[in-house]
């Protein structure tokens, strides 16, 4: 069987982390986590839990994945974040890739994500296929601050069990993730050039809302299948407004 390094990002994570080092412990070759200064613990839970911990700044999400790639020493990799785990059927599928001879230089699979306590199958989150595990040496990540994406030399397979995905707990969570996700989305956009308005703001939150609850069925996981379309159009508004006033000079998060 080939060996399987897995790669985690993380900061101030020991209220999740534990759940996603169990999860690949005992059959990953190696842990490899990558901590931008954490001060609850966390590096000792990953320590305690046999991974080889790096402390380092921060300078973005996909700088820091290909920081924590280049020590991975596996024939495949996976990446993994601190509120994921592997699924049971999951761990099986990707088994079957470290025993076989496949042509693939990468996989996708679907990831199973809860909103304030449930699931959601709705809305544009599930199946929400990713790539995340690959052969190394075949694949990188691009440089954004922020879900960077990977980006494979080869062909993609397709794995049909899912990554478990516990995104948000509560709504506190969901307003911090949103203040980070905006601002961050903004000074992304401003740097690419993008305009921004408040009328292009409250446009964009508005198609936001109605591809997620209407065109995307969100209505369909209930009451919360509304909050979580309502956070999205909040997400998008806030993103385009901030970027208005990026132009205006503006930037509360210096």
């Amino acid at each position: 069987m080939s060996d399987l390094s897995v790669i985690i990002v993380a900061k101030n994570e020991a209220h999740d982390i534990v759940g996603c080092l169990e999860s690949v412990q005992g059959w990953a070759s190696e842990v490899i986590v990558f901590d931008s200064g954490s001060t609850d613990g966390t590096q000792d839970l990953c320590r305690a839990h046999g991974a080889r911990v790096f402390e380092t700044d921060w300078p973005g999400d996909g700088p820091q994945k290909n920081r924590a790639l280049d020590q991975a020493r596996g024939d495949w990799v996976l990446c993994l974040d601190a509120d994921e785990r592997v699924s049971p059927a999951l761990r099986g599928q990707i088994e079957q890739v470290l025993r076989g001879n496949t042509p693939h230089a990468a996989f996708s699979m679907p990831r199973s994500s809860s909103f304030c306590g449930q699931f959601m199958r709705h809305g544009g989150w599930w199946p929400d296929r990713i790539t995340r595990l690959f052969r190394r040496g075949r694949a990188r990540f691009t440089e954004p601050r922020t879900h960077a994406a990977l980006v494979v030399d080869g062909s993609t397979g397709q794995l049909q069990a899912p990554i478990i995905h516990l995104s948000v707990s509560d709504l506190d969570e969901v307003l911090d993730k949103l203040n980070v996700y905006s601002t961050e989305g903004a000074r992304a956009m401003h740097a690419q050039g993008r305009r921004g308005g408040l009328g292009l703001a409250l446009g964009k939150g508005f198609w936001a809302f109605v591809r997620s609850y209407l065109l995307r069925a969100g209505f369909l996981d209930g009451r919360l299948g509304l909050v979580l379309a309502l956070a999205n159009a909040h997400g998008t508004y806030y993103r385009y407004a901030k970027l208005w006033l990026l132009e205006r000079g503006v930037d509360a998060r210096r």
